[in-house]
């Protein structure tokens, strides 16, 4: 699924490339053709994301929200006024494919014909995208969107984010710090490879009660998934590693080989330590994580 640095671009990406438009609006597949019917026609405005949510307004006072969820996808394409990644989402593993400065679109006469699995459509003068697959696509109003923000948690690359609220979550549950930095209701935009890389960055124990964190480990662990999430809005990939931890090799260049010091890394020794790399199952979820370092 993607993490909540993709989102993000998203984001920036739909303000760059249909802000101020006019769109058309259509659901091939069919199912949001009634949420698209309230969008189509209309000119978009502001796009944000909250944690794994994003956030498309429109100028009639309506948004659309879409959460990727596992298979969930954005591909795009346009003229040479529409310049982006050209897919964004699943899969993970191919990554978000970028448009070099260096590489001229085809000539443009138009989208192409839309597949049969595209739940909605957005055209504009320029250019075009297509979502498939995500777990939800709706249009909402505007107080709809602010009760879905107030069910989640605060997301660290919003600037209008008040940690209290996580530290706060935190220190009353003893559920597994390893399992409450995965749910979305606590901190937003946070996941797996986060969790993973975030937990080991800060040398804390997953399995360790919640609550049992000090007041310094709870802003540890805010700051750095902020930090963390910034690298992945800036880069495109999620890049855990510093500088000295990989000499030589430009974050840019950091993917795959070089991005995480645990996440997928089960059985290789620990950079840090020397003991070898483990991972667990918890609530569902691969755990990759040191059992020398992080006690």
């Amino acid at each position: 699924m993607p993490e909540g640095h993709s989102i993000h671009r998203l984001a920036r990406q739909f303000n760059d490339v249909f802000a101020g438009q006019t769109v058309e609006v259509t659901s091939p597949q069919g199912r949001f053709s009634a949420g698209a019917q309230l969008l189509d026609g209309a000119r978009v405005g502001d796009s944000f994301a909250h944690g794994k949510h994003l956030f498309v307004g429109f100028d009639n006072g309506l948004y659309l929200n879409v959460h990727l969820g596992i298979y969930g996808a954005w591909t795009f394409g346009g003229d040479e006024q529409f310049q982006g990644a050209s897919s964004i989402g699943a899969p993970r593993r191919v990554g978000e494919r970028e448009l070099g400065a260096d590489v001229q679109p085809a000539a443009y006469t138009g989208p192409p014909a839309p597949k049969a699995t595209v739940r909605a459509r957005l055209v504009s003068e320029h250019g075009w995208a297509d979502l498939v697959g995500p777990t939800v696509c709706r249009t909402l109003t505007v107080d709809e969107v602010a009760q879905v923000r107030a069910k989640l948690g605060p997301d660290p690359l919003n600037d209008d984010a008040d940690p209290t609220a996580f530290f706060t979550a935190v220190s009353k549950t003893s559920r597994p710090i390893g399992v409450v930095l995965m749910d979305q209701k606590v901190i937003s935009g946070v996941g797996n490879i986060f969790r993973a890389e975030s937990l080991f960055r800060q040398k804390i124990d997953p399995l360790r009660p919640a609550k049992s964190l000090s007041a310094e480990e709870q802003r540890g662990l805010w700051e750095d998934n902020k930090h963390l999430l910034k690298i992945g809005v800036r880069v495109g990939r999620i890049i855990t590693t510093e500088p000295q931890d990989r000499p030589g090799i430009a974050e840019t260049e950091a993917w795959p080989e070089h991005a995480n010091y645990v996440y997928h890394r089960q059985g290789q020794p620990c950079p840090r330590c020397g003991s070898t790399i483990a991972v667990d199952e918890i609530a569902g979820r691969k755990l990759y994580w040191c059992p020398g370092c992080q006690v």
